[in-house]
């Protein structure tokens, strides 16, 4: 097995790429190791020094480390460890249903349908090549509430990344927008 690896836009995250569906549809996010805890592979890359996140895409993993380490030690490790796993055949997740979205009871607004069709069409492909993704979380009174995850967590450029891009995205297409920001 050939595991790429590339960096990202957050220098604290690197994308490994197996070669193989991780997630297929849908990802999951793991900020501690409490919440890895359903992932065997997430406990796993969790057990090591220095990793703080692991992030699950539909042909990646995102592993995000501490600022006080280094990739040149850290590295070879997480390849390991994601090397076994697959080889192995062990499941991603334990239990299979994923981290459900939130969605909202009831009919969605025509607005919120054009938010999150712009979002799945073009905003998540892009932030998927740099490791990450962006949930919707909700919109009130024009503004569109979003959570990043993955690279995207704690990037310095995400700040960037939505008030330029998909701020301006989601306002050339979608005139009740006023705002973006970040849950």
């Amino acid at each position: 097995m050939f595991i790429q690896t590339e960096a990202t836009p957050n220098p604290e995250t690197l994308k490994f790429m197996p070669g193989v569906d991780v997630m297929g549809d849908g990802t999951a996010n793991f900020t501690s190791t409490e919440a890895a805890a359903r992932s065997p592979l997430a406990s796993r890359l969790f057990g090591r020094d220095n990793v703080t996140g692991v992030f699950f895409g539909s042909d990646f993993i995102t592993v995000t480390k501490s600022a006080d380490s280094d990739w040149l030690s850290l590295k070879a490790s997480i390849l390991g460890v994601i090397m076994e796993h697959f080889t192995a055949g062990l499941p991603i997740i334990d239990d299979e249903k994923g981290t459900p979205e939130a969605e909202p009871d009831g009919e969605e607004s025509e607005v919120v349908t054009q938010i999150k069709d712009l979002l799945d069409t073009r905003v998540r492909p892009a932030v998927a090549q740099d490791g990450g993704d962006i949930i919707f979380q909700g919109y009130e009174d024009g503004v569109v509430f979003l959570h990043m995850q993955g690279a995207c967590a704690g990037c310095p450029s995400s700040t960037a990344t939505l008030k330029y891009g998909i701020e301006n995205l989601l306002r050339h297409y979608i005139p009740e927008v006023v705002e973006v920001r970040q849950v």
